[in-house]
């Protein structure tokens, strides 16, 4: 039996679906491989944030937390993201998106200097990263990375005719971004910022940027988080360490979660040591079920398994642009900077999850995602893969003649 969405489609899908002859078309109303991709990394994440956290609370930390603790709320936030996707934000038209994304963006904002407000916003683990909204906690750096895609996208057609210009073209663009890192560096949380920074200047590149001034802007970007590094001891430490995790001293310091990450691929060979039977989740690697899942499935499942995922990764990177391309091709250029905007964000943000924890890139707080735990992830990344969707239907809608 063929999987369902839980609702209809609006609009006039029916006849868009359906040949000029009359005979009802072959082409399918919505990506399945898509959606079970998504699901699937969804599922596949949540059984190991059990496996990560199951021991967690024999620590004093979460001692009063229950062994399920994480698995239940990782299950609530795979739900309700599901849920909000398909009923809610998969039913959004496209052009509703480029109407509101300046909107959106101002509001995100917004909210990034929210969690500055006494009462409002908090901290964990030295981070000012999250507000609490009494019913759940959200973190906006994640909503701004929707945000950035959408605004973007959106800058970059009404922009077409500067793309090739300095002041017009760019500036205005990278004032926003800047407006954006100074936030994001105040609470401090450079991997986001690195991951925003990735996602407009990718968009601007496929908008038609000056190649030049984008190589430029390139090296002076690359610069200025020299200079971020350079100038904040803490990084600069983790810098140092991650260039030699193993020096004396490193290992049981600035290094200590790189040098247990790589134990666990170690450990974790070609097949790993079965689901279940890590030992280095057992309060030897810190962040097991967010930062560091990546880790454990190394080593509870070894080479295969992350094989597998990285494998899952790709083709959604890959579908992403595959989508964004053939909206290009029917003149949705919002729509197709959007769809590829959003391959860029999950693929940076998986490229810097998974490098971090093979050693291959500095230590970073950056959630795999789809799999990680945590509400704000799980949710915003549910709404980018809805949004991405919505574009394959009416790119789909459109070549048969009808109107999203």
């Amino acid at each position: 039996m063929a999987f369902q969405l839980p609702f209809k489609f609006s609009g006039s899908s029916s006849e868009a679906l359906t040949s000029p002859r009359g005979r009802p078309s072959k082409m399918m109303e919505y990506d399945q491989p898509l959606v079970w991709v998504t699901v699937l990394l969804m599922l596949f994440g949540m059984v190991m944030v059990y496996s990560a956290s199951i021991a967690l609370p024999d620590s004093p930390k979460y001692a009063n937390y229950k062994n399920a603790y994480f698995l239940q709320r990782q299950a609530m936030f795979i739900g309700v993201s599901l849920i909000a996707g398909a009923a809610v934000f998969f039913r959004v038209r496209i052009a509703v998106w480029q109407k509101w994304a300046p909107v959106l963006f101002i509001a995100t904002l917004v909210l990034l200097f929210a969690v500055f407000i006494p009462g409002l916003g908090f901290s964990v683990n030295g981070a000012q990263r999250w507000l609490n909204l009494r019913v759940f906690n959200l973190q906006p750096s994640e909503v701004m990375k929707i945000a950035a895609v959408l605004y973007a996208a959106d800058y970059t057609v009404r922009k077409q005719e500067y793309m090739h210009k300095l002041t017009k073209g760019f500036l205005p663009m990278a004032a926003a971004i800047t407006l954006v890192g100074l936030a994001l560096l105040l609470e401090p949380d450079l991997g986001a910022f690195g991951v925003i920074v990735c996602i407009a200047m990718g968009i601007l590149f496929l908008g038609g940027i000056n190649i030049v001034w984008f190589g430029g802007i390139a090296g002076l970007l690359v610069g200025i988080f020299s200079l971020i590094i350079a100038f904040s001891p803490f990084r600069r430490a983790r810098m140092f360490a991650y260039l030699d995790p193993w020096e004396e001293g490193n290992s049981l310091d600035k290094a200590y979660q790189l040098t247990h990450s790589l134990i666990a691929f170690g450990r974790g060979e070609f097949f790993g040591v079965g689901l279940g039977a890590s030992v280095e989740k057992l309060h030897y690697l810190p962040e097991a079920h967010t930062d560091f899942l990546m880790a454990v499935i190394g080593e509870e499942l070894g080479l295969a398994g992350v094989l597998v995922v990285i494998a899952m990764f790709y083709w959604l990177v890959k579908r992403a642009f595959d989508i964004g391309r053939q909206a290009i091709a029917i003149d949705q250029v919002f729509a197709g900077l959007v769809a590829k905007g959003i391959g860029i964000w999950i693929g940076v943000q998986t490229f810097i999850n998974m490098g971090v924890n093979l050693g291959l890139l500095p230590t970073k707080g950056l959630t795999l995602p789809l799999m990680s735990y945590g509400g704000s992830g799980v949710l915003i990344n549910c709404v980018g893969l809805a949004i991405l969707l919505r574009i394959d239907y009416e790119n789909r809608v459109l070549m048969r003649g009808g109107r999203p």
